[in-house]
């Protein structure tokens, strides 16, 4: 298994995750692994030949999905378990 498809599973396996969080009702937790998941599968959308064309947004769009997930886990640590 490549790199390149092991970050479309990695991706997978959080969204998965976070849809179990879902069906618990932790909403919080949720959004966390949607949002780690969503940046896992961007960043593997940027090395695709085929979008080439977009891969600077697709790179901006990504890192704002990496700072929203590090934001949420921070306030999760610190609001949550503390």
């Amino acid at each position: 298994m490549n790199a390149h498809i092991r970050q479309y599973l990695f991706g997978g396996i959080f969204i998965a995750f976070g849809l179990y969080q879902l069906y618990i009702s932790d909403y919080l937790e949720f959004w966390l692994y949607a949002l780690a998941g969503s940046a896992f599968i961007v960043n593997a959308l940027t090395n695709e030949p085929r979008l080439e064309q977009l891969k600077k947004p697709l790179v901006i769009f990504t890192w704002m999905l990496i700072i929203a997930t590090a934001i949420l886990f921070i306030y999760l640590l610190r609001y949550k378990f503390f």
